[in-house]
């Protein structure tokens, strides 16, 4: 009889590709999880992967093997999974992804709250600004927008990531307002560099009445940096476009003001990205519950929408 350990071993790295990956993700070391397959392959007497120094390769008779095996063996972790949640509380290290800002200014807020209903979950942030994979770099959940939905994740949505064009009062004094984004033309721009494509972002912002026109300014500055791009219009340097989580705060004291307070683009959805299927831990189910509840009774969806009043 085969144990739990060196089936699961072999499905995850079957479905991941490599021995490190299927390891993050059982949370094993990348030996164990290659030494629980050879002994499967040495009781079976069968070779299930081709190896190679760059992926793995399910021989015919390992996709045979998955085939049979993959389904029963996900039927046996929900079982245990449903028996030890109803005997034990969440526990255990919680791995998050999340962007900088975000996560400083509206997730940190929230987990007081729940480390002091879940006492016995350790929370390991990482704060970075570009979509993690997920399953790759062992995470549990990843908060933020933009993430490319690989096979094994789902994405449950928070609210919408609205960007609007902001300035400071200094910048602004002795300055019409604009009517809309073409009058922009002329102002200082701080512009926004991806880190990922290295190209300047270019916004196409809509109206409440459904007119849309792109946004043209004289780029001042480039920079590669949210933070620093909302540094820099609070300094008075120029009209920037960001996003509405961003600046809310300075919106409310008065250190920024909307340029254009009916338009606004939509970026997206800001969403919680998890591992698919029931078997999720305690420690996840849990977290993702408590996100939730907490962006509903708090109004924040509402709030980080520019097409309310802010």
């Amino acid at each position: 009889m085969e144990t739990l350990a060196n089936l699961e071993s072999f499905v995850r790295s079957a479905e991941l590709g490599s021995f490190s990956a299927a390891a993050r993700r059982l949370g094993l070391t990348p030996a164990a999880v290659s030494r629980n397959v050879a002994q499967l392959e040495r009781n079976l007497g069968v070779r299930l992967f081709q190896r190679s120094t760059r992926r793995l390769t399910l021989t015919e008779a390992g996709e045979r093997f998955l085939g049979s095996v993959s389904g029963g063996l996900e039927s046996i972790q929900v079982a245990i999974a449903e028996l030890a949640g109803t005997v034990s509380e969440p526990s255990g290290v919680l791995r998050i992804s999340a962007a900088p800002a975000f996560g400083r200014d509206h997730l940190l807020p929230l987990m007081p709250a729940f480390c002091a209903r879940f006492p016995a979950v350790e929370l390991e942030w990482q704060f970075d600004n570009r979509p993690v994979d997920l399953i790759a770099e062992g995470f549990d959940v990843a908060i933020g927008g933009g993430f490319e939905l690989t096979p094994g994740v789902v994405a449950r949505e928070l609210t919408r990531l609205h960007i609007v064009a902001v300035a400071s009062p200094a910048y602004l004094q002795g300055r019409l307002l604009p009517l809309d984004p073409s009058d922009l033309a002329a102002w200082d721009g701080i512009a926004m560099r991806s880190m990922r494509t290295g190209r300047v972002r270019q916004w196409q912002l809509r109206h409440g009445d459904g007119r849309e026109m792109p946004v043209e300014f004289r780029a001042r500055m480039r920079v590669n940096d949210p933070a620093a791009l909302c540094r820099s219009v609070l300094l008075g340097l120029g009209v920037g476009l960001l996003a509405v989580p961003d600046v809310l705060p300075h919106l409310r004291s008065g250190a920024l003001v909307r340029v254009l307070p009916e338009w606004y683009a939509d970026a997206g959805p800001i969403s919680l990205y998890f591992a698919s299927g029931r078997l999720l831990p305690a420690k996840t189910r849990a977290f993702i519950d408590h996100l939730s509840e907490r962006f509903r009774a708090l109004g924040l969806a509402q709030a980080f929408r520019a097409d309310q009043a802010i």
